[in-house]
């Protein structure tokens, strides 16, 4: 933010370890600038994002000279960020969360804090396939309550402009159609920052609590929500206290956020589509009573790489009751195109474009007689799995391979629903 006032004057060449004003003094000076020329308002969420950064004036080790560097590290820091970061985030209006990346690194180097508060980014191409999921049109208003570094709102920020027709619509867009709400300080101000930099100095987002707000009134923003995004925090439900912060009950809340017929889809751990405990059941019957379950997407297991969490996808039509003989999809996607490779993480191959395709295609319908090993279409009940393993049955004898891989693959599952506190749905006390 301080670089975007380059214009006015800044330039990293004047952090030059003057005794009068250390280099993190004139940055934080120039950032403030920035929020000031940003018209960020209110006054509030201005000071929660400056108290989130008055460290770099006083930590010493950024400010001291380096030899190794031949300049204070927040020069050497600022010159990357200049050379580097700072124009594809600007100035090429790009889709993926680099704070939110960068932040994530961070985290998983820092004794796994976010982890341990059921904290999950979302990959960018996750982000993306929201987007083609509820079909995200211009004129969407999309709402995020648990908007993290604000990866979402920024993969839907950049496709709504990609489909206006105007600068005018893509101005209205930026300060009125993106919604975004985080509970957690530091996470709240790069979403912040990530919304300024990509000109919306309005930042329609707020530091709050989701579940203490009224879902009529979040109905109301922007107008009228029709699109809800979220990745919830995970695995906060293990104890009678905490029952109240289910993925379920997060899911709920959203779907009663969002105007009648409007989309909703959600990445949560395969655990809250199995909803076998007494709240989750009085949860889902919430769910179809008043809203619809258009699907569920089974995901690649590594997609959070080193977190442990099996993920999938649930997509919903809101405000509508599920018609019985409805036919929900229900997709094995955990084939997706991506690899983990080793000191990489995971990457994208040749063959995750076309797996995606073939996704979109089956989810709109485009394709006739679809394997069942990929896709299932049935009806569903409350009590049901929302999963593709409970619906699919395979009358084909496995090979030898594919007993093992099976067994390995149900392992995995027993352990991860074990460490998020779902022992129970193996009779395991642990």
């Amino acid at each position: 933010m301080a670089l975007a006032e380059r214009p006015y004057g800044f330039h990293f060449t004047q952090l030059n370890n003057d005794e009068q004003e250390n280099d993190g003094t004139k940055i934080f000076n120039n950032l403030e600038r920035h929020l000031n020329r940003a018209k960020v308002k209110p006054e509030v969420k201005k000071n929660q994002v400056l108290d989130q950064f008055r460290l770099i004036k006083n930590r010493p080790l950024l400010n001291a000279f380096n030899k190794n560097l031949d300049k204070t590290p927040l020069r050497y820091f600022t010159e990357y960020i200049e050379n580097y970061i700072f124009d594809p985030v600007v100035n090429n209006n790009s889709p993926e969360d680099l704070l939110g990346r960068f932040y994530g690194e961070f985290v998983s180097y820092s004794g796994g804090d976010g982890q341990s508060l059921g904290v999950v980014l979302t990959p960018p191409h996750i982000t993306d396939l929201f987007c083609d999921l509820v079909d995200l049109q211009p004129d969407d208003v999309v709402f995020d309550p648990c908007c993290g570094t604000g990866g979402f709102l920024i993969a839907a920020m950049h496709r709504m402009f990609q489909a206006a027709q105007s600068d005018a619509q893509r101005k209205h867009i930026k300060q009125h159609q993106i919604h975004g709400i985080e509970i957690r300080e530091d996470m709240f101000s790069i979403a912040t920052t990530n919304m300024i930099l990509r000109g919306d100095g309005q930042s329609n987002l707020i530091c709050d609590d989701f579940l203490s707000k009224e879902a009529e009134s979040l109905q109301l923003l922007g107008g009228g929500v029709t699109v809800g995004f979220m990745n919830p925090p995970y695995s906060q439900a293990k104890a009678k206290e905490t029952a109240h912060l289910s993925e379920l009950r997060f899911i709920l809340h959203l779907l009663n956020s969002v105007t009648k017929g409007g989309r909703a889809a959600v990445i949560v751990p395969v655990s809250a589509m199995i909803g076998k405990t007494k709240d989750d059941k009085i949860i889902k019957h919430e769910i179809l009573k008043h809203h619809t379950l258009e699907g569920v997407i089974s995901l690649n297991k590594n997609t959070f790489y080193r977190i442990g969490t099996v993920p999938c996808i649930a997509v919903f039509t809101t405000g509508e009751s599920q018609p019985k003989d409805k036919l929900v999809k229900f997709i094995n996607f955990e084939d997706d195109g991506f690899e983990v490779k080793k000191h990489l993480g995971l990457n994208e191959t040749e063959r995750a474009k076309d797996r995606k395709q073939y996704l979109l295609d089956c989810w709109r319908g485009n394709i006739s007689d679809v394997p069942s090993k990929f896709m299932v279409e049935t009806t569903i009940e409350e009590s049901d799995e929302w999963l593709h393993s409970f619906y699919y049955y395979n009358d084909e004898l496995p090979s030898g391979e594919e007993f093992i891989n099976t067994v390995a693959d149900y392992l995995t599952f027993e352990f991860n629903m074990i460490a998020h506190g779902r022992g129970y749905l193996f009779n395991n006390s642990r």
